[in-house]
């Protein structure tokens, strides 16, 4: 799915790509930064622009998700979708619901499927979490998961090929 994504990216410029990468609810960091790292960019440039990438979604998205989520619910398939979002989320997330904000950025902090911002947000939203606190949390819990990474990947645990192939 990814490839698909990115093949209708491929004429940006490289820092934009990794940018949106960074920000898809798909990949996030994970993603983002390996990519950038086999377009040939340098690890620091890498890391920031795969963070800034996830981080510009937050905001927008813990304003937005409640009335979106409400609005869609209204529709039986999107209603059996979120569903199925909540309880995953509320699975993963035994953390959050007992350390509040900091168990929500640890939660975010650890870069594995279904615990990256976009997690963080719907979690947040479960849980009540007040919105500077949530935001707050959810940015250290990106920039920590960017910063695992980024050291898997300098150590070649991790990269694009092994993503995407």
């Amino acid at each position: 799915m990814l490839n698909v994504i990115l093949k209708y990216l491929n004429q940006l410029p490289k820092d934009y790509v990794v940018v949106i990468v960074g920000a898809l609810p798909i990949s996030e960091l994970r993603g983002a930064i390996p990519l950038a790292l086999s377009f040939g960019m340098p690890l620091a440039k890498a890391f920031w622009l795969s963070v800034l990438g996830n981080c510009m979604i937050v905001a927008p998205a813990l304003f937005l998700f409640e009335p979106v989520t409400r609005f869609l619910r209204k529709f039986k398939i999107w209603s059996r979708f979120f569903d199925w979002v909540f309880e995953r989320t509320k699975k993963n997330s035994d953390s959050i619901q007992k350390y509040e904000a900091l168990g929500l950025a640890i939660f975010v902090a650890i870069p594995l499927p279904m615990t990256g911002a976009w997690s963080g947000v719907i979690a947040a939203s479960l849980f009540k979490i007040r919105f500077r606190y949530a935001f707050l949390a959810i940015i250290a819990g990106v920039i920590c998961a960017g910063l695992i990474v980024s050291v898997l990947c300098a150590l070649g645990i991790l990269s694009w090929k092994a993503m995407a192939g």
